[in-house]
């Protein structure tokens, strides 16, 4: 999770066969105030939706193309989720991370907190 500026504000790390939106259910209790929450087609379900709702956020998902009734989605702001992308991109410049040279995931995760550290609170470039 990323703030409007692109900057990392909630880490979490799954296991990488589980799906987007049940990685989301990690971070949702964590969640601040926002007027809305970018995210991909991965986030698409229905109680993920009603979570946000209910937490005062304007969920801006795409529907998945399965679904028979898409919901609306504001394309302005959808635009920016380039900033999400961004955060993924400057945090696999760091070798380490992009490569996952680490077995345990505690020492895979402290790498990627390091860079994200390094990347975005100590540069601020």
């Amino acid at each position: 999770m990323c703030d409007q500026a692109g900057r990392p504000i909630i880490l979490k790390l799954s296991a990488g066969q589980v799906s987007d939106h049940k990685g989301a259910a990690m971070v949702l209790e964590e969640l601040s105030a926002a007027s809305h929450l970018i995210a991909d087609r991965g986030y698409d379900s229905a109680w993920f939706r009603q979570a946000l709702t209910d937490k005062g956020i304007e969920p801006c998902i795409p529907s998945s193309r399965r679904r028979k009734a898409p919901f609306p989605y504001d394309k302005d702001i959808y635009r920016q989720r380039h900033r999400i992308e961004n955060l993924f991109a400057k945090l696999k410049d760091w070798r380490r991370v992009a490569t996952r040279y680490d077995r345990c995931a505690h020492t895979f995760f402290s790498a990627i907190c390091i860079a994200a550290t390094t990347i975005f609170w100590i540069n601020e470039s």
